[in-house]
């Protein structure tokens, strides 16, 4: 619950293209607001179609406040429930990853099928309604490989993002990818925090070296994700010359574009070199750069023509924030011959750690009675602004809204 008056009051005090105002960043009721108009009210992506390879293959992950089951059923569609039993409440899959012919809660062992039906519930007797307690349905789409499930049916409108996104994606074959390496790096910051870093590159110079290696200078210095306007470079024309999508699309809680790397640069390396042996595509000696896209709350994932990255970000406490590391590769790349995880995580996850300690700074300079909202830079953090933009109007349309003040 969350006290609507002051909180629109608090959003009231925001000066645009400035940071928050200190209560956005440590306040218990503006991280219950978040939980209920952010992270319950978009979408969320969860993972890849490659990760459910088979019937039963399932994924459990947590949205906001919510745990949420995403599988695949003995039809070969990808659904997605609340994974919450319908006894009395227990979660049933443990966080991660499995494979099940029935979803058991490890309570007093109600059993669902694959599509959710109740199937078993002891003790229930022998008029009990079976079709009345089967699982929560969730919303669930999925975009040439990837998935996104959503809470609420106050989601945004998905068919823009599919339209840009799926052409994009769809010459890299996710169907055929495997689950390489998952870490998680809990934060002592604001999911806010972690995201309005997550949105520029303009501390990339300073703290992140290695970017410096695989990124043409311009845009480290800029600190800008995707640069616009870069349709008719020699690199461009090339790849639409081989068939791959080169215009860059910003939506209001979406982008998707394909970033150049510097010259000879292939994949996310230390050196620019290949990290997979096994690539996804072949094309162009592997330099078709990187294509990224990102949502709105808490997402970015890049491809390269060897590897997938993918990153979230999921709030569990006013400051704190668990981040989620996904790197993908071929499913035919044997661990040890075609890679080696060491190196395939190598600069992602100096990254991670050199953002979590970046967060955490920030966090600590926020906490502090001498803090007072600070102007975004105008060309190196448009991103960030535009993030900012959006969740002030996503709150503000569920602090307006006749039955704001509940959570989900």
């Amino acid at each position: 619950m969350y006290d609507r008056a002051r909180l629109i009051d608090l959003l009231r005090q925001r000066r645009p293209g400035h940071t928050l105002p200190q209560a956005f960043y440590v306040d218990s009721e503006v991280y219950a607001l978040d939980l209920d108009a952010v992270f319950h009210r978009t979408w969320n992506m969860v993972g890849f179609d490659g990760e459910l390879a088979r019937a039963g293959s399932y994924l459990a992950v947590q949205v906001g406040r919510s745990p949420i089951v995403v599988l695949r059923n003995n039809a070969g569609e990808i659904v997605a429930f609340h994974n919450t039993c319908r006894h009395r409440g227990a979660q049933i899959c443990r966080a991660g990853a499995g494979r099940v012919t029935r979803l058991v809660c490890p309570y007093h062992q109600w059993s669902y099928d694959l599509n959710g039906e109740l199937r078993t519930a002891r003790g229930s007797g022998g008029d009990f309604d079976f079709g009345s307690h089967g699982l929560i349905r969730v919303r669930v789409e999925v975009v040439a490989g990837a998935i996104y499930v959503a809470l609420s049916d106050d989601a945004p409108d998905f068919s823009g993002f599919r339209r840009t996104l799926e052409p994009a994606l769809r010459p890299y074959n996710f169907s055929d990818l495997k689950v390489a390496h998952v870490a998680e790096y809990d934060e002592q910051a604001n999911w806010k925090l972690v995201m309005e870093n997550a949105r520029e590159c303009h501390h990339c110079g300073a703290r992140h070296p290695e970017f410096n290696e695989i990124f043409p200078n311009e845009f480290i210095a800029e600190g800008v994700p995707f640069p616009e306007g870069e349709s008719e470079t020699p690199f461009m024309r090339r790849m639409r010359e081989l068939g791959f999508v080169t215009e860059g699309e910003i939506a209001d809680w979406w982008q998707v574009g394909r970033i150049r790397m510097k010259e000879g640069c292939v994949s996310f390396s230390a050196d620019g070199r290949p990290l997979v042996a096994r690539p996804l595509i072949r094309s162009n000696g592997g330099a078709l750069g990187t294509l990224r896209w990102a949502i709105e709350p808490n997402n970015f994932c890049h491809v390269t023509s060897d590897s997938v990255f993918m990153f979230n970000a999921n709030p569990l406490g006013p400051s704190t924030t668990r981040v989620t590391a996904k790197w993908l590769v071929h499913k035919d790349a044997v661990e040890g011959v075609d890679y080696h995880v060491d190196r395939l995580i190598h600069l992602w996850n100096q990254t991670n750690l050199q953002d979590r300690e970046l967060a955490e700074n920030n966090q600590c300079g926020i906490n502090g009675v001498g803090y007072a909202p600070g102007p975004y830079s105008v060309n190196a953090e448009p991103y960030v602004r535009r993030f900012v933009d959006w969740y002030c109007a996503q709150i503000g349309r569920v602090l307006h809204s006749p039955v704001a003040g509940s959570a989900l």
